[in-house]
C-alpha cells in the first residue's frame, strides 16, 4: 500500500542526514535560516556576488579576446554530472517532504498554509539557494571556451539566486512549486550538457527549452494565484478568494515580476533559436 510518508517506497532523508552531519558536524534537524547569521543570508552578500559575477565574466571575455579557447571537457563533464545528481537528490527530498503535506491538507494548504513552511523544507530551500551560487560556474565555462554569452543566460543566472534569497527571507510557502519544477528541468538540462560534451547528439534539445517555458507558465499560475488570494483576502474581501497566503508581500511581488520576465525572455529565445530556419526555408 502506498504511503505518503514514503512516496517513492524509500526515503533519502536518513542518508541525507548522515551526509549533512559529515559535512557540517551538525544535525540537519537543527538548521534554521536566520538573516544576517546564516552564511550568504544578507542583501549585501547577494549584491556583491552578483556584481563580482558580472565583472568576472565580462572582464574574462575582454582578457581572453586574443587567446585561444580552453577546452575543459573533463571539468565540464564533472560539473554537469555533479549538478545532475545534486538536482535529482534535492528534487526527491523536497517531494518527500511536500507530498505528505499535500495529501493531508490539499493543494491550497501546500501552497499557502504556514504549516507548509517546515524546518526540513527550509533547509532544502537553503541548499537549493547555495546550488545557485555554484551554478554561476556555468558562465565561467562559456567564457573560458569563448562561447557566445546570451543576455538570457547571465540575466537568468545572476538573478535566480536573488529570487531564492528573497523567498527564503519572505518564507513563501509556494516556494516548493518553482523549486521542484526548476530542479526537474535541471536534472534533464545538466544531463543534456553532460551527454553533448561526451559527443552525443541529443534530439530533444528543442523540447528542453519548451519544458523551461512550460515551467515558467506553471510557476506564474501558482504565484499569481497566491498573490491574488492574499491581496483579495486582506485588502478586498468582497472579491472571490480562498483565504490568505503565507509569505511577505515583497517576496511575492518580486517573484511575480522576475518569473514574468523569465517567461518573456525564454519565449523570445525559443522563437529566435527554433523559428528562424523555418521562416528562411519558407521564403526560399
Amino acid at each position: 500500500m502506498w504511503n505518503p510518508e514514503r512516496p517513492f517506497g524509500f526515503s533519502l532523508e536518513p542518508l541525507f542526514g548522515k551526509l549533512y552531519t559529515a559535512v557540517t558536524g551538525q544535525s540537519h534537524t537543527d538548521f534554521r535560516f536566520v538573516e544576517g547569521v546564516t552564511p550568504l543570508s544578507t542583501k549585501t552578500e547577494v549584491f556583491v556576488t552578483r556584481i563580482l559575477y558580472l565583472s568576472i565574466i565580462f572582464g574574462g571575455q575582454y582578457l581572453l579576446k586574443n587567446r585561444k579557447p580552453f577546452k575543459l571537457e573533463l571539468l565540464f563533464k564533472i560539473h554537469n554530472i555533479f549538478l545532475t545528481v545534486v538536482s535529482l537528490g534535492l528534487l526527491i527530498l523536497v517531494l518527500e517532504n511536500i507530498i505528505p503535506i499535500y495529501v493531508e491538507g490539499g493543494l491550497f494548504k501546500a501552497i499557502c498554509g504556514e504549516g507548509a513552511w517546515t524546518q526540513r523544507l527550509e533547509l532544502l530551500y537553503y541548499l537549493n539557494y547555495l546550488v545557485k551560487y555554484y551554478e554561476l560556474i556555468d558562465t565561467f565555462f562559456l567564457v573560458m571556451k569563448k562561447k557566445k554569452l546570451e543576455f538570457l543566460h547571465y540575466y537568468h543566472h545572476s538573478l535566480t539566486m536573488v529570487l531564492c534569497f528573497t523567498q527564503l527571507v519572505g518564507r513563501t510557502s509556494v516556494s516548493w512549486v518553482p523549486i521542484t519544477l526548476n530542479l526537474a528541468v535541471h536534472v534533464l538540462m545538466y544531463y543534456y550538457y553532460y551527454r553533448t560534451t561526451s559527443g552525443a547528439r541529443i534530439w530533444w534539445k528543442k523540447y528542453l527549452t519548451t519544458m523551461q517555458i512550460t515551467q515558467f507558465v506553471l510557476d506564474l499560475g501558482f504565484v499569481y494565484f497566491c498573490t491574488y488570494t492574499y491581496f483579495a483576502f486582506n485588502n478586498f474581501p468582497y472579491m472571490p478568494n480562498m483565504g490568505t497566503c503565507s509569505g511577505t508581500v515583497e517576496a511575492a511581488m518580486f517573484g511575480c515580476a522576475l518569473l514574468s520576465s523569465y517567461l518573456v525572455l525564454f519565449i523570445s529565445f525559443f522563437r529566435k533559436t527554433y523559428k528562424k530556419p523555418a521562416v528562411k526555408s519558407k521564403k526560399n
